[in-house]
Parts: C-alpha cells; sequence; structure tokens
C-alpha cells in the first residue's frame, strides 16, 4: 500500500513519563507431572495481561516457574529410584520449555529449589518466627496428601478430600513447626472489605470469607527430616523441613528482590502495590488466606488481586493420566500452531468457571473463527487492496479502545475477545453488504474509499489482537505495510 500515513496513538507520552510498574505472576505448578492444558491457560492468561500492560506502555514483570519441594515430589524419587534434584530438573525443563510453543512474552522463571529462593523462604522463616507467629507443638491432623493441605472435617465429603476423591486421608501425629494463622482471621476480613475487587470473580471473595469467617485454625509449616527429607532446611532445626506451601508461596518476593534486593522489591512489590497473581479455584484459600496473611506476619504489604481461574475437564472428566483424557498443550501446537492455542484459551474458554475442553471442539473453534474467520477475511482485504493500489491517506492507528480496556482491566479476557469477533463479523458483513471488488468496476473512487476503510479497521483490530494472538497479529500487520496478501493464516484442517 502506497503513501499510509502511520498514527501512533501511544508514544509520545510515555517518551515523557517513566514507565509505571506492573506484576503479575502465575501459581508455581507441582512438578510431579507433564505439563497440560490447564497450565498453559494460566500462563496464557497471564501473558495476554502482561502484553497489554505493555502495550499501554507498563514496565512489566512477568514471573512463572516450578514448584520443586513436598511429600508427593518426594514420594516419586523414591518409586524412581532416583535422586530428588536429578527428578525436579527434568521435570522443570518441561515446564520451561512451555515459553516458546505458547508465545509467552519476556518472563522471569524461577525455581524453588534455585539457592536464591531457598535463602529467601529461610530468611522469611526468621522474619515470621522473630515476630512471634511460629511456634512448636503435636502434629494431629488429617491431612490430604494429593493437596499437600490439613482438611478439617467441614471441607470432606463421606470422609475424603472432594478434590482427590480417590486418596485415603491420612491422619498424621508428630511433632512440627506451626504458622498462627489463627491470629490473622480479622485482619483478611478487613483485608477483603477493604478491596472488593481483590478476589475476582467476586463469587470466590464470597467463598473465602465465608472460610476465614468460620474461624482460623493454626497449620503446620513443617514436616520431621527423617520422614520427609526433600524441603527446604528450617532455621536452627536439622530435624525439619519447611512445609511445601510455606516455602513455594515465598517465591512471589523472592523473585522481586526480597530481601538481598530492596530497591528491585521496592519497584515490584511496594510501587506496584503488589503482584496481580494467576490461580485455579483449588488454590483460592492458599493464595488469598494463607498468603496474605503470611505476608502480614512478616510486615509486607498484601498481594494486589487474586485472579481465580476455573478448572479444565476434557469429556466431562478431570484430566488425568489413568482415564488417558489429558490434552497436551505441545501436541495442539504441533498440530494448529500456536496462535490457535492462544485463541481457545482466551476467546473459547469461559474466564472464570469450569469448562470441559476436547480435541473436536478445539478443531471446531480452529475452522469456524480463524481459518473461516478472520484468516479468511484479512487474506480478502488485503488482496482486494493489493489488487487495486490502493494510494492515500488510510490511518493506521495503533489504538486499544475502551471497551478492551474495560474487559481486560477486570481480567474478563473472553468479553474482550467477543468485542474483538464483534468487530471482525462486522467488518465481514461490511464487505458482503457493499461489496466493494465489484463498486472499483463502476464507482472506482467510492470503492477504493471503502477497501481503504476496511484496511484501515483490520490493521486496528490487528493491534487489538495483539496481547491475545501477537503472531497473527503482527502477519496482519506487516502485510496491511508491504500491500501484499499473507501466505494462509490459518490453513483449513
Amino acid at each position: 500500500m502506497k503513501d499510509i500515513c502511520f498514527e501512533l496513538s501511544v508514544g509520545v507520552y510515555w517518551a515523557i513519563m517513566p514507565a509505571k510498574p506492573f506484576y503479575i505472576t502465575t501459581t508455581l505448578p507441582y512438578v510431579n507431572a507433564e505439563p497440560h492444558i490447564g497450565f498453559a491457560m494460566e500462563i496464557i492468561r497471564a501473558d495476554i495481561i502482561a502484553r497489554y500492560k505493555r502495550l499501554l506502555g507498563y514496565d512489566v514483570f512477568f514471573n512463572t516457574g516450578t514448584d520443586e519441594h513436598g511429600q508427593k515430589i518426594y514420594q516419586q524419587t523414591l518409586e524412581k529410584g532416583v535422586a530428588p534434584q536429578v527428578y525436579v530438573d527434568e521435570y522443570a525443563e518441561k515446564f520451561h520449555a512451555l515459553i516458546i510453543p505458547l508465545g509467552i512474552s519476556e518472563v522471569n522463571f524461577i525455581r524453588t529449589t534455585d539457592p536464591a529462593h531457598v535463602a529467601a523462604a529461610r530468611a522469611f522463616w526468621k522474619l515470621v518466627n522473630k515476630n512471634g507467629y511460629i511456634y512448636k507443638k503435636v502434629y494431629k491432623i488429617k491431612y490430604c496428601a494429593g493437596c499437600e493441605l490439613e482438611k478439617t472435617e467441614s471441607e470432606l465429603e463421606n470422609g475424603r478430600c472432594p478434590i482427590h476423591p480417590n486418596r485415603e486421608i491420612e491422619l498424621r501425629d508428630e511433632e512440627n513447626y506451626y504458622f498462627k494463622f489463627s491470629a490473622f482471621e480479622e485482619k483478611l476480613l478487613q483485608l477483603y472489605a477493604a478491596n472488593p475487587d481483590f478476589v475476582l470473580p467476586h463469587s470466590r471473595l464470597g467463598e473465602i470469607r465465608a472460610f476465614v469467617s468460620r474461624g482460623l485454625e493454626d497449620f503446620s509449616i513443617s514436616r520431621l527430616k527423617e520422614k520427609m527429607s526433600w524441603g527446604v532446611p528450617v532455621p536452627n532445626d536439622d530435624s525439619q523441613v519447611m512445609y511445601v506451601w510455606f516455602d513455594a508461596l515465598v517465591n512471589y518476593i523472592s523473585a522481586v528482590g526480597w530481601p538481598s534486593d530492596m530497591e528491585k522489591f521496592q519497584k515490584w512489590w511496594v510501587e506496584t502495590g503488589g503482584v496481580v497473581q494467576y490461580c485455579g479455584k483449588d488454590n483460592l484459600r492458599q493464595q488469598s488466606a494463607m498468603w496474605q496473611a503470611m505476608l502480614m506476619s512478616a510486615g509486607i504489604p498484601p498481594s494486589k488481586q487474586i485472579i481465580i481461574n476455573g478448572f479444565i475437564t476434557s469429556g466431562g472428566q478431570k484430566m488425568s493420566k489413568s482415564t488417558g483424557n489429558v490434552i497436551s498443550p505441545f501436541d495442539i501446537v504441533e498440530k494448529y500452531g500456536t496462535d490457535t492455542l492462544r485463541y481457545f484459551v482466551a476467546r473459547e474458554i469461559t474466564t472464570f468457571e469450569d469448562f470441559d475442553v476436547t480435541p473436536e471442539r478445539i478443531k471446531e473453534a480452529y475452522n469456524a473463527n480463524l481459518a473461516n474467520g478472520l484468516g479468511n477475511l484479512a487474506s480478502r482485504i488485503i488482496k482486494m487492496a493489493e489488487d487495486q493500489l490502493i494510494v492515500g491517506s488510510c490511518k493506521l492507528l495503533e489504538e486499544i479502545p475502551e471497551e478492551i480496556k474495560k474487559t481486560l482491566e477486570k481480567y474478563e479476557i473472553q468479553k474482550a475477545m467477543d468485542y474483538i469477533w464483534e468487530r471482525i463479523q462486522k467488518l465481514d458483513r461490511r464487505i458482503q453488504e457493499t461489496e466493494p471488488y465489484r463498486m472499483v468496476k463502476t464507482e472506482p473512487e467510492k470503492g477504493k474509499q471503502i477497501i481503504g476503510e476496511l484496511v484501515s479497521e483490520l490493521f486496528i483490530i490487528a493491534h487489538c489482537l495483539e496481547p491475545f494472538l501477537p503472531e497473527t497479529a503482527e502477519k496482519i500487520k506487516e502485510a496491511i505495510r508491504a500491500n501484499k496478501k499473507p501466505e494462509n493464516l490459518f490453513v483449513r484442517k
């Protein structure tokens, strides 16, 4: 396309004002199984928000990584006859290998076996202990090894954990260290009351508020080393290692410098108002209550927000090796490409609720909305522009509409994608109604004007898609700039 005027809506302002920091993290997946589409969903959604914030000019710290200590991992290393560090190194690499296939942007990858994190976890323990919130007592509880969490009677269904109904509840009796969780009931309720968007969706905030209101019980934060040696050593007590959750949660502050680089911590935790944390609904209690109480006990400000995803099932069942219904993100990307998985996660899967995913559903969405939808539309519009050698002042605006900003500020990713697809469908209808490829033969100027307007709108759509489908967005933009029809963006399967 010739003589196109590029008008950028951002850039000048941010050249004057320093970039505002923004910190977002996923949970750290437990390295006791292969990566599946559930965690792929979480990291893609976090990446969408990270990319969106960067488009607005923010300086973004995006954190993910792997959780590598605890009973389940230790048990598997015994069964396989391998050293724990060798085992976690192998699985951590499988999660790290997701970054490129999923199109994840600049990201910090932390492992809970990293020396810097181990040092931070021990420093955190010492601080909480100094503040009077750790004590030792006989540990006698009902315990779900699947969750690696204590369970109260009200949380069990027919004597079993509802998340891991195939596991027997264990009764444990030993001397461990405890965290004074009960001391933070009122403070947690005050936190929720002062921040009505602290947990999204709001229904999950209601759940955690109800949990805290029923009364909090102190929980064990260590294990006997002679029974389970794979953990961070407890300071000043060689007989104990840290409970996996107490260790792993500290990653959110150790990743941004605490306590060794407090200038870095000031920027990414204090100035940002805390971290935005993505997690699954099975992490609600740990992230929005346990971790917040731990932060309070150390005198550290709370997280900024907790965003709760639903579960992904397949064929109506929870994904597991035994049922054979695990969907690998690597397989989806190999067959359909990176942006297909990103599209499916962003638009097809409900933002906050459970959703059932099958290979057939992925294929159907790919053909209907990418191959026959966006891909076909982009090719038609750019081909019309190429054939007609459109010359003039098409305004190629790089702007994010307010409708998208409103939804993404609430982490409503599906609504944002629906808005973009409404514009795609509207553009397709305009081609059908005006038939500009015919009009250029009878009313050349009017036909070329319409084609130019179609190109301008397609460019805006491509810019809107950058956080969601970055590869596709860039291909469309480059094709428009070069005024040359792109290769097939999505080949029908």
